[in-house]
């Protein structure tokens, strides 16, 4: 198994690295390091991985990139490069958005469309749900995105199907619900609440702090992934959920539990294109994939904190 995986420097891309070549298999990871965080943190994230010489690292940004050298004689790939967050999508940001999300995907589809790969799959998001009608909620939930970053995924889930209804592509996505642990970017917001719980920082609750998430934690969205690489799949999208929903009160709650530090709580008004609650249904992917989530959120905060905890300020 020769494996290029996309986004391979970033949180959930470099653990699937490491995983895949634990396994075995010949990685090429990619990256376009583009500045949303620090280039020294996402090199961290591949130090293991660095270090076998079947992992090949190489820095290009996919909108613009010669693909060929990339793609060729790959078995499988694995796409998770996207410019990720809700709240930032806005605007002007959304050309950003289109470009990394939309545009490089089409473009790597299109440089597999006279390849034989044996599957890629792609990271799509629950943010493609927006405001369910269900909880849990399955995959046949019409997609109605609060946020033009929730529109990039699902013009990528659209993306998937006509490449692979035309030209036979073997494509598969993943909507992932809320991926947590060790090298989470420090954007997301378990990052953000551990990071504030070790600086004494007050932090910004957005809305009274009763929306609900679905947590993953990232041992488990790699498992996923995995499995979608090499199973037989019958759906073009998985939901890849943890089965942990709880409100973000008691997500703080937790938090101070797993430090034993105070967060200092502040709150403001309620973000545009934030969903009030999430939840995933994960009956389809236990039955395609046998996905089966492993970590539970008390045991998985606390890897990340002993992760976290330890790095320098």
């Amino acid at each position: 198994m020769k494996v290029l995986v996309t986004g391979a420097a970033g949180f959930i891309g470099s653990t699937l690295c490491e995983s895949l070549l634990k396994d075995g298999a010949e990685v090429v990871g990619v990256d376009a390091f583009i500045p949303t965080y620090p280039a020294a943190l996402k090199l961290a994230n591949l130090e293991a991985a660095s270090r076998d010489p079947r992992f090949r690292l190489v820095t290009a940004d996919l909108r613009d990139a010669d693909l060929s050298p990339l793609v060729r004689d790959v078995t499988h790939v694995v796409h998770l490069a996207a410019l990720a967050g809700v709240r930032a999508s806005w605007g002007e940001a959304f050309r950003d958005y289109a470009g990394h999300n939309v545009l490089a995907t089409q473009r790597l589809l299109d440089s597999l469309r006279d390849r034989k790969v044996e599957r890629m799959v792609v990271a799509s998001s629950s943010s493609v749900y927006g405001t369910p009608t269900r909880f849990p909620t399955p995959e046949d939930e019409p997609r109605r995105p609060l946020s033009p970053y929730g529109v990039t995924k699902v013009a990528t889930e659209a993306l998937l199907h006509a490449y692979r209804a035309s030209y036979g592509v073997p494509t598969v996505g993943l909507r992932y619900f809320t991926v947590y642990g060790p090298r989470q970017r420090p954007d997301m917001g378990i990052n953000l609440f551990f990071e504030a719980a070790k600086r004494g920082r007050e932090i910004p609750i957005y809305g009274d702090g009763k929306q609900t998430r679905d947590f993953t934690f990232v041992d488990d969205a790699v498992a996923a992934t995995k499995a979608a690489m090499v199973r037989p799949v019958d759906s073009l999208a998985y939901n890849v959920g943890g089965g942990h929903r709880i409100t973000l009160n008691d997500l703080l709650d937790a938090i101070e539990r797993t430090s034993g530090l105070p967060l200092k709580r502040r709150h403001e008004p309620a973000a545009a294109g934030d969903p009030r609650d999430t939840s995933a249904e994960t009956s389809r992917a236990r039955r395609d994939l046998g996905y089966r989530p492993l970590t539970d959120l008390a045991a998985g905060l606390g890897r990340q904190w002993e992760w976290q905890r330890k790095l320098p300020d």
